[in-house]
């Protein structure tokens, strides 16, 4: 492990989907400042993010979005001690341009340059959260690319005990919400129309409930969609709160089995989904139940956020060093790559 002192302010830039961010974390733990660009309007008359779209929309924002962040944290770049960004995975345009971005402001300033996995990064945002949590603890990822249980033995060791199949929860949520006619992004969408309707209303599937560690949502889509079609005339918050309860149960299941085989007293939640309400209560029910902890950071750290790369950018650093700056991007990268 490398040695460091305390008070190393990471730069952390974020660009791997559709939102533009940066953020400035001290030791890993501590927010100084975090800023977010929305692309909702941009795509939502898509019904769906358009790569090319984003990566327009982040190079038009960045420079925007990075000042702001040093604005808000008080601090000139010659201030900042590193600079991390995510390198993968996501959409390759957008990720090269917050990544090219890092490494210019790197070079510039003759700080290292840390490249960010955004799936460990929603691991490592339960520290902005509790600066003391000790693991190790499971954790759920659920956003609208991924869906998967990770048991956490420290910020950059994990094991993957199982992913999604098929499709990610957050992609179900927005296919589903096309579906009803609701908008886009589909899991708020979906959200609010569920807090008028009856989740036991109707009995859709729970796919591969009790089976391993592994999710599977395509399923239950297909079995939403052909329920509205064979009843036209089905109350639209019933069924959003039916397909809400049902992809609810599946993730807090998996979750608490995976709790369950590591032996271990605390849970998180991470990425997009975790900012669900029902999925938050039902952990936290489950949880008190069980007579375990249960850690739930803030929607804007389960979220698309560039706080979490600069806390993620600075735990690597202390445990492997810079990233070299001929590394490039990966759309494809994996938890533990």
């Amino acid at each position: 492990m490398t040695v460091m002192g305390a008070g190393v302010r990471v730069l952390g830039i974020e660009t791997s989907c559709d939102e533009t961010a940066a953020a400035v974390v001290e030791d890993g733990r501590f927010v100084h400042s975090s800023v977010v660009s929305s692309q909702v309007d941009l795509h939502a008359r898509f019904g769906g993010v358009v790569p090319e779209l984003a990566g327009r929309a982040h190079v038009e924002m960045l420079d925007d979005v990075v000042a702001q962040a040093l604005l808000e944290a008080g601090l000139e770049f010659h201030e900042i001690d590193a600079v991390a960004a995510a390198h993968g995975p996501g959409l390759a345009g957008a990720l090269l341009v917050g990544v090219s971005a890092a490494k210019a402001i790197a070079l510039a300033t003759d700080r290292p340059y840390i490249g960010v996995n955004h799936l460990e990064a929603h691991l490592c945002a339960a520290w902005l959260e509790d600066p003391a949590l000790e693991p190790p603890f499971a954790a759920l990822i659920a956003s609208g690319g991924h869906t998967m249980v990770v048991l956490v033995a420290a910020p950059t060791r994990h094991r993957l005990l199982g992913q999604t199949v098929d499709d990610a929860a957050g992609e179900a949520f927005d296919k589903v919400a096309r579906l009803l006619g609701l908008g886009y992004p589909g899991g708020p969408a979906i959200e609010r129309v569920a807090r008028d309707g009856d989740p036991t209303a109707i009995a859709f599937p729970r796919p591969m409930l009790n089976d391993g560690f592994e999710f599977s949502f395509s399923g239950l889509k297909t079995a939403v969609a052909i329920y509205v079609r064979a009843h036209p005339d089905a109350d639209v918050a019933d069924v959003a709160a039916s397909f809400q309860e049902a992809a609810v149960d599946v993730l807090v299941t998996k979750l608490f089995a995976a709790a369950d085989a590591g032996g271990v007293d605390t849970v998180v939640i991470g990425g997009g989904v975790a900012a669900n309400t029902r999925l938050r209560d039902r952990v936290s029910e489950v949880a008190g139940a069980t007579g375990r902890r249960a850690l739930l950071p803030p929607r804007v750290h389960c979220t698309d956020n560039a706080a979490m790369i600069a806390a993620t950018g600075w735990w690597r650093l202390v445990y492997d060093g810079p990233t070299p700056l001929d590394a490039g991007a990966d759309p494809n990268l994996r938890l533990g790559a």
